[in-house]
């Protein structure tokens, strides 16, 4: 979505293309998804026994495959993730951009070993991660970019930075979206994270000021959001965004209200986790976003 309802269209109002070809493009999702993954299955590993408690329908290491193969998928899936990560990285002649897959994959390995555990960190950790998949496409769609356009876009004064940022607004959206659901996870999760001495925010402060703690982020989300498209998408030059405007106002602000309203009145871990499913589809919602830009470029609705 961000390659091809975000950065395309902007390039083409300029008549320029996208530069790092489809199937590079396919690699490094694959690489993503497979690092993702990888971080997925050495976490089941580590949780099996939180699981059992918090959700035992959900379980799979020990019923549906062993430990031994959960330890030899991950390496697998790690190994291939990071090759085509550092065939990239080379491609586009940035070596140096490798690290950001090496320190995935560890930042992962280590969650599920250590960080998961700790207060806030494990939480962020993994928020943070969210929010790098948006910018890893402009990150390696910039340097192409550069090199084909670079002395044109000198000539002229200007640069690609609007791309950046409008990515980079969606970056933001994942990390803190992703952010407010890791901590009601947590609150979903507190039987079985106390029982095995976890110390994430419910265990260590309890679950009221958890709650305090949720409104207090949904509140910067929403206020920082509505800043954001105020000053930057909704008042134009073009004129007033009347469908950007909607779409927020119907399908993010209004169900983070009431996603905000649940959680203050959440009892048990069901009310939560209701709470969290609803964060999935605020964080859809944002991601969607991408298409509406796309309409309304493609149909100059503004």
């Amino acid at each position: 979505m961000m390659r091809y309802f975000i950065i395309g269209p902007f390039l083409a109002v300029n008549n320029f293309e996208l530069q790092f070809t489809n199937f590079h493009f396919f690699l490094l999702v694959l690489s993503t998804v497979l690092i993702a993954a990888a971080g997925y299955t050495i976490n089941d590993y580590f949780d099996t026994k939180t699981d059992r408690l918090n959700k035992p329908e959900r379980v799979v290491i020990d019923k549906v495959i062993s430990r031994g193969f959960a330890i030899k998928t991950h390496t697998i899936l790690n190994v291939f993730g990071l090759a085509i990560g550092v065939y990239l990285a080379f491609y586009i002649d940035l070596p140096g951009i490798s690290i950001i897959f090496l320190l995935a994959s560890g930042l992962l390995w280590f969650y599920s070993t250590t960080y998961k555990k700790e207060f806030l960190i494990g939480n962020f950790i993994v928020s943070l991660l969210t929010g790098v998949v948006p910018l890893m496409v402009i990150l390696f769609e910039l340097p192409l970019l550069n090199e084909e356009y670079g002395e044109l876009m000198k000539a002229v004064n200007a640069n690609f930075n609007y791309i950046f940022f409008w990515v980079a607004g969606f970056a933001f959206f994942a990390f803190i979206t992703n952010f407010i659901r890791e901590i009601i996870k947590d609150a979903e999760d507190f039987e079985g994270d106390s029982a095995y001495g976890m110390n994430t925010i419910p265990i260590v402060l309890g679950i009221k000021i958890t709650k305090v703690i949720l409104a207090v982020l949904i509140s910067v989300f929403l206020s920082v959001l509505a800043l954001i498209l105020l000053r930057f998408v909704i008042l134009t030059d073009s004129g007033f965004d009347y469908i950007t405007s909607s779409y927020f106002m119907s399908l993010v602000f209004l169900p983070s209200f009431w996603i905000l309203l649940k959680i203050l009145n959440a009892k048990n871990s069901k009310d939560f986790h209701r709470a969290s499913t609803w964060m999935k589809y605020i964080m859809l919602v944002g991601i969607l976003y991408s298409i509406v830009v796309y309409i309304i470029m493609e149909y100059q609705l503004i």
